[in-house]
């Protein structure tokens, strides 16, 4: 695939070379592969000299697992087996856990454990619409004023909507200010039947964890709550407007990630201008799971052709072998020339050699074969090759007439797969080009589809490597 010149390519290492990039966010719509890709972006800055810490939302053990660590959590962690002058650090958000260190950390020994126990706030640090959101940041403020790290790259998390990490801030900021205090404090105070109906009122906005635990002990302890956070609410709104303003800072740079599909890249270009009117710096967009194809000569149109005529080719062997059986060969002692005249022409199948020659070319480019000749099955994500399996007579019964057939039904069915793929190119084209229709300012990089998922450092290695390539085209491996 091949990129329009309206276009600009991303160019990935000279942006995690900077040092004055301090934070890269990676952000999109769901199942795009931003946690690899974030994974990948820090492994790659690791090796080239920079002390990276890498926050994903992502509880998946796999990504763990890809960094040779047993498992994340709140800590970050140090991957070992990287290859460079630079460190890679990893974990992974606890929403509670952040939650609590706020507590523990502006509150004293005895005020901390009298909130940490309270009912209302263990529903309330687990439960809220938002909170998952808000701590991502939290926690983005807290390792940025460590200053232990000199790139921090976050993985937002997986939200319904790409945007919710952008609001969750300003949302949870505002729900927990003065006025949410004054709030509580009123029912809290008045108690009795009056203060439930008030506070049933009040706190519609909240979960449906919150919801069940209404009643005259819940009062009790959203008194006993408030009380002791009164002076801890004024921060929420401190912290995230300050977290907001990190976000804009110079120092900070998205990367949009998506796939090749519409909805996916409709997503992302709702992003681009939400990241543009809140005046976000975007270094560019990240396009995962790009198909290509290594002999894209050959179209989708000649190859259904060529092994459309390949299988009438086959029928009309089966219909002249059959005919000779019948006693209409040519006689053996006829003439070459009409012995000829029952063989088939090389200008014959001049157009199917050369469309099969490509097209086996092609895959043996797509699934980097180095097996044995029979052993060299194209792999594809559309769907399988033809089962050969009742086809492919033994090698004591093999004749001529058969290994042919067999050779040319194997063909035929690689130039059909080859079409499939042609099909889906141009799909993810047509789509891309759409979106760098819509916004020729931002800069793009494509990855290649890989044909499974990323099980250890090499392959985060790998992927790095491809998204700092900057190809002007894709090749599917």
């Amino acid at each position: 695939m091949t990129l329009d010149s309206a276009a600009a390519p991303l160019d990935i290492d000279p942006l995690i070379d900077d040092r004055a990039t301090r934070i890269i966010v990676c952000c999109g719509s769901g199942g795009v592969g931003k946690t690899t890709t974030a994974a990948a972006l820090g492994v790659r800055a690791a090796e080239r000299g920079r002390k990276v810490v890498v926050l994903t939302i992502d509880p998946a053990r796999r990504l763990a697992q890809s960094m040779g660590i047993d498992s994340l959590d709140n800590t970050p962690r140090r991957v070992k087996g990287v290859e460079g002058p630079g460190e890679l650090h990893a974990m992974m958000l606890d929403m509670k856990r952040t939650f609590d260190e706020i507590v523990e950390a502006h509150a004293d020994e005895e005020r901390a454990r009298s909130i940490l126990d309270n009912p209302f706030y263990q529903s309330l640090s687990a439960g809220f619409a938002g909170t998952q959101e808000y701590m991502a940041m939290e926690k983005l403020g807290q390792l940025r004023a460590r200053d232990e790290w000199d790139l921090i790259i976050v993985d937002t998390p997986p939200s319904r909507s790409a945007l919710d990490f952008l609001d969750a801030p300003k949302r949870l900021g505002s729900f927990l200010d003065g006025k949410f205090i004054r709030l509580l404090m009123t029912p809290a105070k008045m108690g009795g039947r009056a203060g439930m109906k008030f506070l049933n009122v009040g706190m519609s906005m909240m979960t449906g964890t919150l919801g069940k635990l209404l009643g005259g002990q819940f009062l009790r302890d959203v008194q006993t709550f408030v009380s002791a956070m009164d002076t801890m609410f004024g921060g929420f709104r401190t912290r995230a407007d300050a977290t907001y303003r990190l976000l804009q800072a110079p120092g900070t740079a998205f990367l949009v990630v998506a796939a090749p599909e519409r909805d996916a890249l409709r997503e992302a270009a709702y992003f681009v201008q939400r990241l543009a009117e809140e005046e976000m710096p975007l270094a560019g967009l990240v396009l995962n799971r790009v198909h290509g194809s290594g002999a894209a000569r050959l179209s989708a149109e000649r190859a259904l052709a060529a092994a459309e005529n390949l299988e009438e080719g086959r029928m009309a062997d089966r219909e002249v072998g059959n005919a000779s059986g019948r006693g209409t060969a040519a006689p053996a002692d006829s003439s070459p020339e009409a012995a000829e005249a029952h063989e088939p022409t090389p200008s014959q199948h001049e157009a199917e050699v050369e469309a099969a020659e490509s097209a086996t070319e092609g895959f043996a480019v797509d699934s980097e074969v180095s097996e044995a000749p029979e052993s060299r099955r194209p792999r594809s994500t559309m769907s399988d090759p033809p089962d050969l399996s009742t086809s492919v007579p033994s090698s004591e019964s093999t004749t001529a007439p058969a290994s042919v057939t067999s050779v040319e039904q194997l063909t035929a069915g690689l130039l059909r797969l080859h079409a499939e793929r042609m099909h889906v190119v141009a799909r993810e084209k047509r789509t891309r080009d759409r979106f760098t229709a819509l916004h020729p300012e931002v800069a793009v990089t494509e990855v290649a589809a890989l044909p499974g998922d990323v099980h250890d450092l090499a392959g985060l290695r790998a992927i790095g490597e491809r998204l700092a390539s900057a190809r002007t085209d894709a090749t599917d491996a």
